[in-house]
């Protein structure tokens, strides 16, 4: 098992970094070249560059998941593929993607997409919080432990 962050904009890369260390699991960051650093990650961290393109990051974790890895992300539809290639896919608000949640996360995204194509605003959103926080690595700890 290893744990693929889509490391863009995440805001729980560091959670999920300790909470690897601690399990003995690999963490893969997958981040676009416009994020590029000389700095180096905590030994059993690998940092993937790939292209500026919009789903380059996506397609990159596509193809490096296994059945089983652990895919950290915010992006609906990255889930939605990471779920049927049977990887466990988590937000960084602290829930699991399911079968249950995900045509309803995919449905709000294309009508907020279609919203703002017609000229409308539609919120963006909301602040991410220590709750959250807690919430994912909660959450992390569960899924690495069943």
């Amino acid at each position: 098992m290893k744990i693929y962050v889509d490391a863009d904009a995440s805001p729980v890369k560091n959670i999920a970094i300790a909470v690897a260390k601690r399990a003995e699991i690999p963490v893969v960051l997958v981040k676009s070249y416009a994020h590029f650093s000389n700095n180096e990650e905590p030994e059993g961290v690998e940092t993937v560059y790939v292209d500026t393109g919009a789903e380059a990051a996506d397609y990159k974790i596509m193809q490096l998941t296994r059945k089983d890895d652990i895919i950290i992300t915010q992006d609906y539809g990255l889930a939605s593929l990471g779920m049927a290639k049977g990887c466990k896919v988590l937000h960084h608000k602290g829930f699991a993607y399911t079968n249950e949640n995900i045509e309803q996360l995919l449905d709000t995204r294309y009508l907020s997409a279609m919203a703002r194509k017609s000229g409308q605003r539609t919120k963006g959103p909301k602040a991410f919080t220590q709750e959250d926080r807690s919430k994912f690595e909660k959450l992390l700890i569960e899924v690495i432990e069943s």
